[in-house]
């Protein structure tokens, strides 16, 4: 399988630019995500990969070999789509086989690639349905079969699973990763669904504005984001922000005071370059990380709008009283019923502080 190589690309429709210098390296077999909210650029850079779209500047490699101007049926690439694209007079084998067939492949080398790929996506009891005799699922996987066909270096997925119900989705997902480890296939893969992409991914690509914010491995970007943005994108539910002001520095951090939480104050272990007393700053903390009260450095108080129970856990989404949401995560016994205010803790070794531009201090 190849790798994958972007150096410095940058796609601009007019005068508006939505790609603003990419630099990302793929490695051969390795499954990679783009994630990001909606309009982040994400599928537009997926399109350039595949040559669907014109690079307005810097230069995209496959395999080694520079692919700017090349045609993208000649870039050893198969794309699935978020729409199936099946043909509906055609059934499930001629639909998979149709991309060898326009390449005047040999009857018996299809009837051989479709048998194998419908072997791995176990199609088989299918290959004589047409589409509308399909579910969503099935037909999605048609889809992938139709690519896997083709033997391409590289499989781009582009939000194939937005059309599913939840049920598939987390079905579809597993295939995926099956597929994947089967196959040893360079993989790209891109959604807004964070939960796909901590899934799937053995890196995940974490896009904002046509601009990188973070790279790295699923549970690396969880425990350690770089920024607020990053922070607040992966994890679900996301990490909840609570304004807050330095109130002293010291040689063990910062002392910072959670200004809608009264005088609730908690150090926090920074090092380096401290900020100064009274910069503003937000900490965040995970939903699961929150205790009771008392366990921690410093307790605070909130109403509690609504409790989601879900067997094992449950979620306790509250408010400040003075407009922060909160989602807190506790065991269902810790909420009593027809209670509307909790007090909870929080520990300084389990919470982040970003700046007023969302940068991590750490």
């Amino acid at each position: 399988m190849s790798n994958v190589k972007l150096r410095g690309i940058r796609k601009a429709f007019g005068a508006l630019e939505v790609i603003k210098g990419v630099d990302l390296d793929v490695n051969s077999s390795e499954f990679v995500v783009f994630v990001g909210p909606s309009g982040c650029g994400k599928s537009t850079l997926l399109r350039m990969i595949a040559g669907l779209e014109p690079i307005s500047a810097g230069d995209l490699e496959i395999g080694g070999e520079r692919m700017n101007d090349v045609d993208p049926s000649k870039r050893g690439i198969a794309m699935v789509f978020q729409t199936y694209a099946l043909y509906p007079h055609m059934t499930v084998r001629e639909n998979m086989g149709f991309a060898l067939r326009f390449a005047r492949v040999p009857k018996d080398e299809i009837a051989r690639q479709v048998n194998e790929a419908a072997r791995i996506l176990e199609l088989g009891p299918l290959l004589d349905r047409y589409p509308k005799q399909l579910s969503g699922g099935q037909r999605q996987r048609v889809a992938i079969g139709r690519a896997i066909v083709r033997q391409p270096q590289v499989f781009l997925f582009d939000e194939p699973l937005s059309n599913l119900d939840a049920e598939l989705r987390v079905q579809m997902r597993v295939e995926i990763s099956r597929l994947h480890k089967e196959l040893g296939v360079t993989m790209i893969y891109v959604t807004h669904d964070q939960t796909e992409a901590m899934t799937l991914a053995d890196r995940i690509v974490v896009l904002r504005d046509g601009n990188v914010e973070q790279i790295g491995r699923p549970l690396d970007l969880y425990g350690d984001p770089g920024n607020q943005f990053v922070a607040g994108f992966i994890g679900s539910p996301k990490m909840n922000f609570m304004a807050g002001e330095v109130i002293g520095t010291g040689s063990g951090g910062i002392s910072v005071e959670l200004v809608n939480q009264g005088r609730a104050r908690m150090v926090l272990p920074l090092k380096g370059l401290l900020p100064d007393k009274g910069t503003p700053v937000a900490v965040g903390v995970r939903p699961e990380h929150f205790g009771r009260a008392g366990e921690g450095d410093c307790d605070i108080t909130v109403r509690v709008d609504v409790a989601e129970h879900l067997g094992s856990t449950s979620f306790a989404y509250a408010n400040t009283g003075t407009g922060e949401q909160l989602v807190i995560e506790r065991d269902p016994a810790f909420y009593q019923p027809g209670t509307d205010q909790l007090t909870v803790s929080i520990s300084a070794a389990r919470a982040y502080a970003f700046d007023a531009s969302g940068k991590r201090l750490r």
